[in-house]
């Protein structure tokens, strides 16, 4: 079962991001990935969430790369190996996980292939809390709806990334989350930065004991310029009101009761 995202999955069309760089385009179940090869990084990622079929399930899989694509082309076990990095997934591990009990399974244990993973700082705080949660807030405000979201994820691929064991280490992470609103499609984009917490010397990376992340609320407007990706119509319908939001402001998000949906 290797469907892949499916832009129909709303009421409307919501087509992947489009990048102008070369990509490899993997689809898993309910998900796909698009892998910049040169950077063997996710240059953007898409699942289909149906909130009201979601499932509970045991933690199943085990990282490993995928077969289909060469080594070289996806960052491995190697460059998370005796440091402060986790494998970070990008589409999380319960998200496509809905349905019959076993397509439910096989969707999230496609989860823990290495073209879904990039590297973040090691430990808890409560931003990353937040971060994780993001998808379940917004299922959670869409309810009245069809309880049905599809969210796209990925790390910022910058020129500024610091070089670590072959790849650069991205410092910020964007995610969009699309739903079906009463009045049409809808959207709210985020971008995760932990600038604070890596820090590359010496082909060393340490997490300093101050640092934190850091979680925004932003124009999708902003993450289609950071990124360059072709985002289609997503920024226009973002539900932040344009007319008591500065162009390009970000908004700081310390809990879930200062997210605008």
């Amino acid at each position: 079962m290797t469907d892949g995202y499916d832009s129909e999955f709303l009421a409307t069309p919501v087509p992947l991001p489009r990048s102008t760089a070369e990509t490899r385009v993997l689809d898993y179940p309910r998900f796909t990935v698009l892998l910049d090869p040169s950077r063997r990084l996710a240059v953007a990622t898409g699942v289909n969430i149906d909130g009201a079929r979601m499932l509970d399930l045991a933690r199943e899989g085990e990282w490993r790369l995928d077969p289909r694509i060469d080594e070289d082309e996806q960052t491995g076990a190697a460059v998370y190996a005796r440091n402060d990095l986790d494998r970070g997934h990008l589409v999380r591990r319960r998200d496509p996980g809905w349905g019959e009990v076993d397509d439910a399974r096989a969707a999230m244990e496609a989860t823990f292939f290495y073209p879904n993973a990039a590297p973040q700082a090691a430990g808890f705080n409560q931003s990353k809390e937040l971060w994780l949660g993001l998808e379940d807030h917004v299922l959670a405000y869409a309810e009245s709806t069809d309880q049905r979201l599809s969210v796209f994820t990925a790390p910022v691929l910058g020129d500024d990334d610091p070089p670590y064991r072959g790849i650069r280490i991205p410092l910020r992470f964007w995610k969009i989350a699309a739903w079906a609103a009463p009045d049409g499609l809808a959207t709210a984009g985020f971008v995760l930065d932990q600038t604070e917490l890596v820090h590359t010397r010496d082909g060393l990376l340490a997490a300093p004991p101050l640092g934190a992340f850091r979680i925004f609320q932003v124009p999708v407007s902003e993450i289609a310029a950071l990124t360059g990706l072709d985002l289609g119509r997503m920024p226009q319908a973002d539900v932040l009101d344009e007319q008591t939001v500065r162009a390009r402001e970000w908004r700081a998000l310390t809990r879930t009761d200062d997210i605008v949906l």
